[in-house]
């Protein structure tokens, strides 16, 4: 993610608040691919299911990237069974959020004999509703509009 956006704040600051080390690529995440030496002690890897993909296919995954987290793109499954099948990788996780609440809205951990990727469950401090187009909760199953509540919303948002 390029450090000019919101997500850049969540993916520097979150890993130094728990002790950890961030490793920033000079161009975005594929230059893993032209430069493996300056990722072999990545254990994480937080990026786009498209640019996970372009690392899959030049086998270039960090040796250490234990945890890969997706978001910003539909995951698929295809896609999730494919890291699963990395010797290294233990945990994809699928996060979702759009940018009005603060980046990650949603959580999952991926499940390669799934055929469905799920956006998951709300993160703490958060509530997720798929509502109908008068704004009523919706069944189970049935299709309606996602929306979230909670204290990542932009003071005044509104949809």
């Amino acid at each position: 993610t390029s450090v000019s956006f919101d997500l850049s704040v969540f993916e520097i600051f979150a890993p130094l608040s728990v002790g950890g080390t961030v490793v920033l690529a000079p161009d975005n995440v594929l230059d893993v691919i032209e430069h493996p030496e300056r990722y072999r002690d990545v254990t994480l890897v937080n990026t786009v299911p498209s640019a996970a993909r372009e690392l899959l296919a030049a086998d270039a995954v960090p040796p250490l990237a234990r945890t890969i987290n997706l978001a910003g793109e539909p995951l698929s499954p295809e896609l999730v069974r494919a890291l699963y099948a990395h010797p290294v990788v233990d945990v994809v996780n699928n996060l979702y959020g759009p940018s009005e609440d603060t980046t990650y809205s949603t959580h999952a951990v991926t499940d390669p004999a799934h055929d469905r990727t799920p956006i998951g469950v709300p993160v703490d401090g958060t509530s997720a509703y798929v509502l109908d187009a008068n704004l009523r909760p919706v069944p189970l199953g049935v299709v309606g509009e996602l929306y979230l509540s909670g204290a990542g919303i932009t003071r005044g948002y509104h949809a």
